[in-house]
């Protein structure tokens, strides 16, 4: 019954295809390096005993890197563009906004170049992402945006821009090291800037990588990960950890297939990182009834202590605690909403699912979206200790006696509401409800 655990924990079929992922170069979305990664993820799953692996493509917005630069005074400084910002220059007098958050930009903010940080202060009572930072710039008639990380290191941190409706965004964008942010600052604070963007928008196309194994059921679980990673790094633990995961633990379950009741759907989605969009694209055509529960693997192995998102279902709670009390490992849970990652295009109408990540010791980010997201960040025991934890976490839920509701798309949205993220989603364009809280 155990002999799953032990050839789990000395596996190296997650740790290599991690390399393999790492080793592609760019997996930027809807480029040749990211369907190359998404074509060895389809055989390392059909290698692992999963049934029907294959490609399925959908076109999406492309978008290519070229230079950038933020001119202070006679210097050029060190930046990158942020994905789908639109190419050009923009000028304008240089405002730093501090943390960005919705208050710091009710200032006159016309025509300047606005600097917000990439992360919030410990008091404040959520995350806000990037994109929301952005469009209250553009909200507030800013010429340009600039990203300022908050990790030391010289490292500018990336992350894309824009809307489904609208995908390349509405100013120049760019990211800066907390250090060039800080002499920016100190510099030419209230100061005239320039801002260069120079980047290629294309049609392109991505593609999700799909496979199952267990019995053939009308229901299914969805075991996902991503596997686009920015075009500036090796996406190690954003998110070729994930993607290592989902392997390592399809070997598992491919083990333990006789015992499964419920069939597990493996789903490696291409272009999370511009938008979400490959679990956009499935979640457009998937009947939601038939998914008993989404486990999505997105920030995974970066630490030993497995969290996650239960989006406020208390049964999936219930079965993370079950799993860390029988095996004796902590996993850590957050009953609250996540709706950064590809679990949310399911959860957002009511589907049941999990965010696992790990416990880190670093705030925000860390390394992720940075040019130090590498393969040396990463352990091979947290990703076979992790493996086994979800593992384990899948076939629980598989189990026909597990019952797990969905909830409305109403108490979505009022949860939303009462966590204060309604107003964020409203203005990147992510509320999906047409409504009020009616769902579509």
């Amino acid at each position: 019954m155990t002999e799953w655990i032990g050839e789990t924990f000395t596996s190296d079929a997650g740790w290599n295809h991690l390399e393999t992922l790492v080793d592609v170069g760019n997996r930027m979305a809807g480029s040749e390096g990211e369907r190359r990664a998404a074509e060895a993820t389809r055989d390392a799953l059909a290698d692992a005993g999963a049934r029907d692996a294959h490609l399925e493509t959908f076109e999406l917005q492309g978008w290519t890197r070229g230079s950038s630069a933020v001119q202070a005074g006679d210097t050029t400084q060190d930046s990158i563009a942020l994905p789908r910002s639109p190419a050009g220059d923009a000028t304008g007098e240089l405002v730093d906004v501090g943390y960005g958050l919705p208050e710091d930009f009710e200032q006159d903010l016309e025509g300047k170049v606005v600097m917000a940080a990439s992360n919030v202060p410990d008091w404040y009572d959520r995350f806000l992402h990037r994109r929301e930072k952005y469009y209250h710039a553009v909200e507030a008639g800013a010429t340009a945006f600039v990203f300022r990380n908050h990790v030391e290191g010289c490292l500018a941190p990336t992350g894309s821009v824009g809307t489904a409706a609208d995908p390349i965004g509405d100013i120049p964008a760019v990211g800066v090291s907390k250090e060039v942010g800080s002499r920016l600052e100190r510099r030419w604070e209230s100061e005239e800037v320039t801002v260069t963007v120079d980047a290629d928008v294309h049609a392109a196309t991505s593609q999700n990588v799909h496979a199952t194994v267990g019995p053939d059921t009308e229901e299914e679980i969805l075991l996902t990960s991503h596997v686009d990673a920015h075009d500036i790094a090796e996406g190690a633990g954003d998110n070729g950890a994930g993607t290592a995961v989902l392997v390592e633990v399809a070997n598992a379950l491919a083990a333990r297939e006789t015992e499964l009741d419920t069939q597990v759907h493996l789903l490696a989605y291409g272009g999370e990182e511009v938008g979400l969009r490959g679990s956009e694209y499935d979640a457009a055509q998937r009947n939601r009834d038939s998914i008993r529960a989404i486990v999505n693997n997105d920030g995974v192995v970066r630490g030993r202590t497995l969290t996650c998102f239960t989006h406020g279902f208390d049964a999936l709670d219930a079965v993370a605690q079950s799993v860390a009390d029988e095996f004796d490992h902590p996993i850590e849970t957050t009953p609250k909403l996540g709706p950064h990652s590809d679990h949310w295009p399911y959860v957002q109408w009511g589907v049941p699912g999990y965010h696992l990540m790990a416990e880190t010791d670093y705030e925000g980010r860390g390394w992720g979206h940075t040019r130090a997201d590498t393969l040396d960040k990463l352990e091979p025991r947290n990703l076979r200790e992790q493996s086994i934890l979800i593992a384990e976490l899948v076939f629980r839920l598989a189990d026909e006696e597990t019952d797990v509701d969905h909830r409305s798309a109403e108490a979505i949205a009022d949860q939303l509401e009462d966590e204060d993220l309604a107003t964020g989603m409203k203005i990147i364009g992510d509320w999906p409800y047409e409504s009020g809280t009616d769902a579509n």
